[in-house]
């Protein structure tokens, strides 16, 4: 058995070349071997998001708390609150964030595969996010 504490973990911002806007990760665990899933509770600021990006396992986001957006390549816009849960196939491009007007905080969990959680990509637009 692994316990992990409350606080043992320091956010950290999240990196510029990932995040458009004020963003901050906690990160929460991650899966000792044989294990690959992590996790990570993120917090968006109004108008921040995460840049376009795949997981080669897919990923599962659970709104913590307020009212952001999502967006699957090719797909519209999504609102999401409170309590939804938001799962992305494995490959599937899409980003997520905060809405224009109010946070968001998700736990964001996803499994590795050879050793790579995530691919970030090019950042989301001004025109895609406001779509």
């Amino acid at each position: 058995m692994k316990i992990t504490r409350s606080g043992t973990n320091p956010s950290m911002p999240g990196p510029a070349d990932w995040f458009t806007g004020t963003v901050r990760v906690d990160p929460m665990f991650q899966a000792e071997a044989p294990g690959r899933v992590s996790g990570s509770h993120v917090t968006f600021e109004p108008g921040a998001r995460t840049a376009w990006h795949t997981h080669p396992a897919g990923q599962t986001i659970v709104v913590t708390f307020g009212r952001g957006r999502v967006q699957e390549d090719g797909g519209e816009v999504q609102e999401i609150r409170q309590g939804d849960v938001v799962w992305f196939p494995a490959g599937v491009k899409h980003w997520h964030g905060a809405s224009p007007d109010t946070a968001m905080s998700h736990y964001a969990i996803q499994e590795s595969v050879d050793g790579s959680a995530v691919t970030w990509l090019e950042k989301v637009s001004d025109e895609d996010y406001g779509a």
